[in-house]
């Protein structure tokens, strides 16, 4: 019951408050982005997170989302995800036990109520399931979003995230004290003279917590449903976390999102 009541909170906060496109939550690589998948459109994403140092285990995440609004100035969308944790790494036993996780975002797309309006969100991701001390994988990281492309330069990102502070925590301070908020910052662009199918992000979530990193990557869209994206990840506390590389795959099942459309009249 606690899950869901976040979730609906996450919901309407926004409310009272982008270009709606893709990953569970919709992310720049590991961040949250403000892009919101359309009404009716299922997303299905799978993402590794493979380590090239250390004895840390590969961090496999997949998930489904889909958005539930028929309105164009503001959409939301929900998600599941199931997640497994090589080697016990990065989560603990908790993790492997209780690996399912929800999401929800509510958010507007740039120019939704007036010109120059930046695109903005709010959502609730990684909402665990277990709440029992020690056992617990309730991280519940909440976060708000403003997004804006300016000319040819790309879409610049900035927002703010706070999660669970008996989890979060800066392990490389000697008496892992609690460091469960930061700031979200991202850059990502296009190459439209290129391919407009090739896409490239930077983005930095703060904070020296278990989330906390830096990571650029690039995308691919093999077909308008299905895409690739390889990066590159660099965690804020170097001790704790070895970087990755990531491996995400990305794809729509259009032929569910035509059981939203209203059929066509008859003549």
């Amino acid at each position: 019951m606690k899950t869901l009541f976040r979730l609906l909170i996450a919901g309407l906060l926004v409310a009272a408050l982008n270009n709606f496109v893709s990953a569970t939550p919709t992310t720049q690589i590991w961040m949250p982005s403000t892009d919101i998948q359309g009404f009716g459109v299922f997303h299905l994403g799978w993402d590794s997170y493979i380590k090239i140092a250390g004895p840390e285990g590969t961090v496999t995440n997949g998930g489904i989302t889909v958005g539930v609004l028929p309105f164009s100035k503001v959409g939301l969308e929900i998600g599941v995800d199931y997640r497994d944790i090589g080697n016990f790494g990065g989560g603990g036993v908790a993790g492997h036990f209780y690996p399912i996780y929800l999401n929800a975002k509510l958010g507007t797309p740039e120019d939704a109520f007036f010109k120059y309006m930046p695109a903005l969100a709010v959502g609730s991701f990684d909402l665990g399931t277990q709440y029992k001390v020690g056992m617990q994988t309730n991280y519940n990281i909440t976060y708000g979003l403003l997004a804006k492309n300016i000319w040819k330069l790309g879409r610049f990102s900035l927002g703010y995230y706070q999660g669970n502070n008996s989890l979060l925590l800066d392990y490389s301070d000697i008496a892992k004290k609690k460091d469960g908020s930061g700031v979200l910052v991202s850059w990502d662009r296009t190459l439209t003279e290129i391919s407009d199918k090739l896409w490239i992000a930077v983005e930095y979530m703060g904070a020296k917590n278990s989330y906390g990193e830096g990571s650029v990557g690039a995308s691919y869209a093999i077909t308008p449903d299905a895409s690739f994206i390889i990066g590159y990840d660099y965690w804020n506390d170097y001790n704790s976390y070895k970087p990755t590389i990531t491996v995400q795959v990305d794809f729509n099942l259009p032929a569910v999102q035509t059981w939203f459309k209203k059929p066509d009249k008859k003549q």
